[in-house]
């Protein structure tokens, strides 16, 4: 199953050079150990709804990353991703939303909503955050001591 991370951000150079955005290629390349897994900016929500329809292929399972969606811990996460791989599941896709929020339409496309808490984070954090945890998903699932168990 490939994961990919996605955000909608329209200021992608700044981005790009962000001690944050670092980490999470870093954590990125890690849960790529695992599971094929990579990263993506696109510029508008349009652009995440192309790629979801795109001809030819089994529609990805979009988890829209969003603060009014299920509070998960970092083993219910986990277990999110074993049950999709158990599926047959084989694109499955976290999408950070602009930063005027998602559309009602996009939220009804959504398999699942994902908050990382009633915060609200800057895209270049919300992204690292995502990234580990998907990365500490795998480890859990791999019996790694990375996660710990706390």
């Amino acid at each position: 199953m490939k994961v990919r991370l996605i955000s909608i951000t329209r200021r992608r150079s700044a981005a790009k050079d962000s001690h944050a955005e670092a980490i999470a290629d870093d954590y990125i390349q890690r849960a790529a150990r695992y599971s094929p897994t990579d990263s993506a900016e696109l510029a508008t929500e349009e652009a995440l709804v192309k790629l979801l329809e795109r001809p030819g292929r089994t529609a990805p399972v979009l988890v829209a990353l969003d603060s009014r969606g299920a509070l998960w811990t970092s083993e219910e996460l986990a277990e999110f991703v074993r049950t999709h791989q158990q599926r047959g599941t084989q694109e499955l896709i976290f999408a950070i939303g602009p930063a005027d929020g998602w559309s009602e339409a996009l939220l009804k496309r959504a398999a699942q909503r994902f908050s990382l808490g009633r915060v609200t984070l800057p895209h270049e954090l919300a992204r690292a955050v995502t990234a580990e945890q998907l990365y500490r998903a795998f480890t859990i699932l791999n019996h790694h001591p990375y996660h710990g168990g706390h």
